[in-house]
């Protein structure tokens, strides 16, 4: 597909500085009641730390995924890097500029185009009165990149390069299948020719040979184009097939991270060797794989002065119950257990 007018080929910018660099982000909500009410019933004010100082670099060109259970913080850091939520701390770099600030954000305006987001529900996210023309067109009528006739043959271009046909375009979302309607998601997140994409569970919801269709144009559509990504599953079979590095998060935190090879050859952490005890083997589809053990404490509140898996773990001792571990290096990874840092796992 061809480049935008003032767009960068990934060899024109730097390549020792990553595009996104983000340090100790978090993103707090309130969950109680309004003050009267707590006043009169004399509670306390209530904190869910969705995110809780995570920092992290993606170099251009690769991907980047966050894994982890339902409700760990992933999809939230993947709204705070849009800009879809204010963080409650934290700093947000793209290509070096500062995105996270009342001022910074109206600075950066400009570079928004150059991220989006493919959502994980693509029926919720496109319109349903829109015809998918239009749905992708919007973009590149948003941005002013194109108008009349060069537009409708951009949208024509895009349908094509995410495998559907020109004549698509005439029809509503309704009318494709789930599959399809990803990749209308795909086609307009590609419609501001952006560097940066966010990929917020985008084959969670479709058949699993749906699921590497989509994968594998993702995989194309990076390697064609010079795409970045951050990649949000709660499937580690999907993170390791797409990854360059996987970060396995837990309540609102990362516990470890690591290049995607070596994290699936040597697991440090007792919880990705849980997830990754998830993953199917095809060399003994009859062994029966025990599933991860117990249940994650509630986000609310979470304390602060103790590992948050030690309920689960089977390595925790008195310090995990006492102390919360940093991310720590440990070998070519980065992990937070004192299990790992006082080897007591083998």
């Amino acid at each position: 597909m061809a480049m935008g007018e003032g767009e960068c080929t990934p060899a024109t910018k730097p390549v020792n500085r990553p595009l996104i660099r983000v340090r100790d982000l978090a993103c707090h909500f309130v969950a109680s009641p309004p003050p009267l009410i707590r006043l009169l019933q004399r509670r306390r004010r209530s904190l869910l730390k969705a995110v809780d100082g995570v920092s992290f670099d993606i170099a251009r060109g690769t991907t980047f995924s966050v894994v982890g259970e339902s409700g760990c913080g992933k999809s939230t850091i993947a709204r705070l890097l849009v800009g879809l939520l204010p963080p409650t701390r934290g700093r947000i770099e793209f290509d070096g500029v500062d995105i996270t600030g009342d001022r910074a954000r109206r600075n950066a305006r400009a570079l928004r185009r150059r991220m989006q987001i493919i959502f994980q529900d693509a029926t919720a996210s496109l319109d349903p009165r829109w015809r998918v023309s239009a749905i992708v067109g919007e973009p590149i009528r948003a941005f002013r990149l194109a108008d009349g006739h060069e537009r409708t043959e951009r949208v024509s271009t895009l349908l094509s390069a995410v495998g559907l046909d020109p004549n698509d375009g005439n029809r509503y979302p309704h009318q494709f299948s789930s599959g399809q309607r990803q990749r209308v998601s795909i086609a307009r997140a590609l419609a501001g020719n952006p560097d940066f994409i966010v990929c917020d569970e985008p084959t969670s919801s479709l058949d699993v040979s749906v699921q590497a269709q989509i994968l594998n144009l993702l995989k194309d559509l990076q390697t064609r184009l010079g795409l970045t990504y951050l990649f949000i599953s709660h499937n580690m079979a999907v993170v390791s097939y797409v990854s360059d590095e996987i970060a396995v998060m837990y309540l609102g935190r990362f516990c470890e991270v690591a290049a995607t090879q070596e994290l699936l050859r040597s697991p440090r952490h007792p919880y990705t060797r849980m997830l990754l005890e998830t993953i199917p083997d095809i060399d003994a589809p009859g062994v029966r794989r025990p599933p991860i053990g117990g249940e994650a404490p509630s986000a609310i509140d979470t304390p602060s002065d103790c590992c948050a898996f030690h309920p689960r773990c089977p390595f925790a001792d008195d310090r995990c119950r006492r102390e919360r571990p940093a991310l720590r290096p440990a070998g070519p990874a980065q992990v937070a257990c004192h299990a790992v840092e006082e080897n007591r796992i083998g």
